[in-house]
């Protein structure tokens, strides 16, 4: 497994929330196949460590989790599978925050969660850019029409966010509602997408 971080500043051209908005990427491959297994908020003073619960993932991808490796962003090979879907997505989450790109062209793992989580995350890759829908919608979505706090459970778990679009989903009253990186985060992305939602 290969982990990154990026400096959402050092990508964007817009003014971002906070200028120490940063995101932890990690890939792992099975076989010649590399897939993107984390996509997550870091917070300024937080390690990548204290972030990512090796233990957890090496379990689920069947990895030895001492083989894991930190590659600063500015040292990642193109030559390496793992390194390069990391460039990848990197190349991709700066058109994205450039308004470039609407939709993200990557190879996704989000095994790590339960299958309720993984439907819930997979009904998200149907909300299209700029689109919101509420968490009670999203509960319909995923035959679990009472279920809005387990969906809301879901999306905070999300272990790809922003390409896994869980900031799409707002409150019933058209309010932001929660976001794991931070209701400023939420809010700016979904500006991007030209979207403006109640505070």
């Amino acid at each position: 497994m290969i982990i990154t971080s990026i400096v959402l500043s050092d990508i964007a051209q817009h003014h971002l929330p906070s200028q120490n908005a940063s995101l932890l990427l990690a890939s792992h491959s099975i076989g010649n196949t590399a897939t993107l297994i984390c996509c997550n908020w870091l917070a300024a003073d937080e390690h990548w460590q204290d972030s990512v619960n090796l233990a957890k993932l090496a379990k689920n991808y069947k990895f030895n989790a001492i083989n894991a490796q930190f590659v600063p962003a500015s040292a990642l090979n193109a030559n390496d599978p793992e390194q390069q879907l990391l460039l990848a997505t990197i190349a991709q989450l700066q058109q994205y925050l450039q308004g470039t790109r609407c939709d993200f062209d990557l190879p996704l793992d989000a095994t790590l969660g339960t299958p309720f989580q993984q439907k819930v995350w997979q009904a998200l890759l149907d909300i299209k850019h700029g689109e919101t829908i509420s968490y009670a919608t999203l509960a319909q979505r995923v035959d679990s029409p009472k279920g809005f706090r387990a969906v809301a459970q879901a999306n905070s778990n999300n272990p790809i966010s922003i390409i896994i679009p869980c900031h799409r989903v707002i409150s019933s009253d058209g309010k932001l509602g929660g976001y794991t990186g931070g209701v400023d985060k939420k809010e700016y992305l979904l500006a991007l997408e030209g979207v403006q939602c109640k505070l």
